[in-house]
């Protein structure tokens, strides 16, 4: 039976100068040392550096990081050579690479929200059709919930407001879209929604019976 991924084995001609970049740069902690090797542990998992005559074969490690340009800089600085330099990807991500000084890649990353990465995806429509002025209503108001929480919200409310519409046997308008917004909120965190709709110059009040919908 497997039980998980103890080590990764990374072999370095020069086993201290290894040490140095996982240990002192990168800040990970030394685990143990033994005859030839030095085991490195990176939170998760043991790194463990071999003492080899000739790299033979190189490995890729991937390491999420809090800040890409600013480890990209520390492990440049310390001797690494740079493969590509800090980007944003399509998933989403910021990513850079280096070579160590054994020519293993070193892959930086880390995840970014939609305002990092500075565009707003499209709204997850199954059904029905959509108003233009509607669907950028719920776009607009949808930035104002936290990126972190946001793509969930955008599903929820899409759905509810598709949901509406049906029942109505009606185009999604702007009008539905605002009940949609309200109501696919939980009841006790709606008071939230407030400050949004006022923004667009909507009058909460004209929406008690969805603000007190269960």
């Amino acid at each position: 039976m497997f039980f998980g991924v103890s080590h990764i084995v990374i072999p370095v001609t020069q086993l201290e100068r290894a040490v140095g970049l996982w240990r002192d740069v990168a800040g990970f902690t030394e685990a143990k040392r033994g005859e030839g090797y030095v085991d490195i542990d990176s939170g998760n998992m043991l790194l463990r550096l071999l003492a080899v005559p000739e790299v033979e074969a190189n490995v890729s490690l991937r390491l999420s990081v809090g800040d890409v340009a600013q480890t990209y800089q520390a492990l440049l600085a310390a001797g690494a050579q740079s493969r590509y330099a800090p980007m944003k990807t399509p998933e989403l991500e910021e990513i850079a690479c280096v070579s160590d000084a054994d020519g293993h890649s070193i892959v930086l990353w880390r995840t970014l929200t939609e305002d990092e990465w500075g565009f707003v995806p499209e709204l997850p429509k199954e059904q029905g059709l959509w108003q233009p002025e509607a669907e950028a209503l719920l776009k607009r108001l949808l930035l104002h919930v936290p990126a972190l929480f946001r793509m969930l919200a955008r599903r929820k409310s899409t759905r509810v407001i598709e949901m509406i519409a049906a029942e109505e046997k009606s185009p999604v308008t702007r009008e539905i879209v605002i009940r949609g917004y309200i109501t696919s909120s939980a009841k006790a965190t709606r008071f939230r929604l407030i400050a949004p709709l006022r923004a667009e110059g909507i009058n909460p009040d004209d929406y008690k019976a969805d603000f007190d919908y269960e």
